[in-house]
């Protein structure tokens, strides 16, 4: 649960611009993102597959580069 306090004298945009941000840092609306929708068992290894490719192609071309 994320609480944010108000001061007296705050204007609520400000308080309300802080708990997006704290939101953010928790990675929240990710979570919420993801838990909106059911997702196969198969697509979300399907998914997974795709991403850890796409990050050992990445570290091959960044380990080129630097050589």
């Amino acid at each position: 649960m994320v609480r944010v306090s108000v001061a007296k004298d705050e204007p609520l945009e400000k308080a309300l611009k802080r708990l997006k941000k704290i939101c953010d840092n928790e990675g929240m609306l990710g979570r919420i993102k993801h838990a909106a929708y059911y997702e196969k068992p198969s697509d979300h290894r399907r998914k997974a597959q795709k991403k850890r490719l796409k990050n050992i192609k990445q570290a091959e071309r960044a380990r080129g580069l630097q050589r």
